[in-house]
């Protein structure tokens, strides 16, 4: 494979013009053998430039030709699948399985999204006709459609090197909507981000769509990605990390003169609540399967579960029993950088320092030179816990606090204690509903997904799913990243009133030439107007 090391603007591979950086091996510490150059700021400003020229011409294209987009899209990512695999297990230490599911996953959400616009109807098209003889005034006809917001810029996950960065969800429900995208690399894997900003350009040329339509830069989350934000023709950004840097994006993407919305998925703990019927029927199960959520990639991902609840007695005993007898075994695992690696001992070290939180188990010892994580396991009362709630702060690895609780009352009490997240999971039996009624409620306005018997890890490709939540799990809670939903995160609403039909875009004009359902005058209809 070659790997230039340059940044993507308007169909040319550029040097960076700013300072080089080397990817790194987290298993080993190995650096690459290519250097990868740093956008300046004026690389900046002709990438954002050229979008917004390109996108007087992409947001005009058809449904059917942007799907045709999304597929080659696909297609070339599937053709180089192996370099990408390759490069991608190298950047990130993740299992080959695990990259390979995953670059699934992301030609997965390009198909989805394709699929989406060959439907038609993702505009929710609206028409009511005009009453002319309607006292005391007449009534306009006014047709509400969907438009572009204009280009958006994606910030690649450190955590999802394929399905949350390049070419990942963000990047794939924006195009679809009609926006140019320019995308913000993470440093941690830069030759997976080149190699599938490569396969985006080819399909570019092979589609015959404008070239600044997709663009792939280098730089500082500080100084590169904030001059993304603040930059006057950037109508919106999506955003998946941490806490700190997302609040201080969104901070910059709302006090610009015109603010732009920013969609970040920030941070979350996504608690787990075990209700007492199904406690005393499955501890043991519930805390293996609990286990294997927790490791899935080494504890990173965002819907890792790092907060198990439930209350005290023989039930609860056995739980922490098996979680100290299976804890040991669990290996150490290369974190995808060293600096989140860091991160993560510092967040368990503070935890090893307070007095109330008990060890319930480590795993095997890590190795510091390979950016290894060991598994560590903590627990403490309710009480404690609803008097230092920083304790719900997420720990980026693999690592939960169990909270014990003295009653039913408390265990509601800690759920009503908590800020938003994307998740929260409730194990209970057919006993345990009457308790579940009372827990639901609660979590509602605290969380994204709610799920029954399982765990927040796996994100299933779904128009049903919602992949998002009350902050500071996301700064949009009224939107999804994950699901056909998210394409309504980079349009706007549009209502023409009296147009003439000539001038209508297709799914408002009366022929409805692509038999689209609408709601016309309230009632839904796939009919031409007569």
């Amino acid at each position: 494979m070659n790997i230039s090391g340059n940044i993507l603007i308007n169909g040319q591979w550029l040097a960076g013009a700013d300072s080089t950086f080397n990817a790194a091996n987290p298993a080993t510490g190995a650096k690459s053998a290519e250097s990868f150059s740093n956008a300046d700021l004026a690389q900046v400003d002709s990438a954002v430039e050229a979008a917004a020229t390109a996108f007087e011409t992409y947001s005009q294209y058809s449904d059917v030709k942007k799907a045709t987009f999304l597929r080659t899209i696909a297609e070339e990512l599937e053709n180089i699948r192996p370099d990408i695999v390759e490069r991608g297990t190298w950047e990130t230490a993740l299992p080959e399985m695990r990259i390979n599911g995953e670059l699934g996953r992301t030609i997965g959400q390009l198909g989805m999204f394709a699929q989406l616009l060959e439907k038609g109807d993702w505009k929710r098209p609206v028409i009511d006709q005009a009453q002319p003889d309607r006292a005391p005034l007449p009534k306009p006809d006014l047709r509400l459609t969907q438009v572009p917001l204009g280009p958006v810029v994606v910030f690649s996950a450190s955590n999802f090197p394929l399905a949350f960065s390049v070419a990942g969800g963000d990047t794939a429900s924006a195009l679809a909507a009609g926006c140019p995208v320019i995308v913000k690399t993470h440093s941690a894997h830069p030759a997976t981000s080149e190699l599938v900003a490569g396969a985006i350009l080819k399909a570019i040329v092979k589609c015959d769509v404008p070239k600044a339509v997709f663009a792939m830069i280098h730089g500082s989350g500080r100084i590169i990605g904030t001059a993304l934000v603040k930059h006057a023709k950037v109508k919106a950004v999506g955003f998946t990390g941490s806490i700190a840097g997302g609040r201080a994006l969104y901070n910059a993407a709302v006090s610009r003169p015109e603010p732009i919305p920013f969609f970040g998925e920030l941070g979350s703990t996504n608690p787990v609540f075990l209700l007492a019927a199904s406690l005393e029927q499955k501890a043991e199960q519930i805390a293996e399967s609990f286990l294997a959520s927790l490791m899935m990639g080494v504890g990173q991902f965002c819907t890792s579960p790092g907060m198990l609840i439930a209350v005290k007695g023989p039930a609860f005993d056995r739980l922490l029993a098996t979680l100290a007898e299976k804890t040991p075994t669990l290996g150490a695992g290369s974190m995808l950088t060293a600096g989140i690696c860091d991160s993560y001992n510092k967040l368990c070290a503070k935890r090893d320092a307070i007095s109330s939180l008990k060890s319930i188990a480590k795993g095997a010892a890590a190795d510091s030179s390979a950016s290894q994580a060991q598994v560590a396991l903590f627990s403490i009362d309710a009480t404690d816990y609803l008097a230092n709630l920083d304790l719900e702060e997420e720990v980026f690895g693999p690592s939960t606090l169990v909270i014990g609780c003295d009653s039913e009352a408390q265990m509601l009490e800690v759920a009503t204690s908590m800020k938003g997240h994307l998740t929260g999971a409730i194990f209970a039996q057919e006993q345990d509903h009457s308790s579940a009624a009372k827990l639901l409620p609660i979590l509602q306005q605290r969380i994204g997904r709610v799920l029954f018997d399982g765990y927040g890890t796996g994100v299933e490709l779904s128009s049903a799913m919602s992949h998002g939540g009350p902050y500071p799990s996301s700064s949009a809670s009224q939107t999804t990243s994950v699901g056909t939903r998210a394409i309504e995160r980079f349009t706007r609403p549009l209502c023409y009133q009296n147009t003439p039909d000539a001038l209508l875009p297709v799914e408002l004009q009366n022929a409805n030439p692509n038999g689209i359902m609408r709601l016309v005058n309230d009632k839904w209809s796939d009919k031409a107007i007569g």
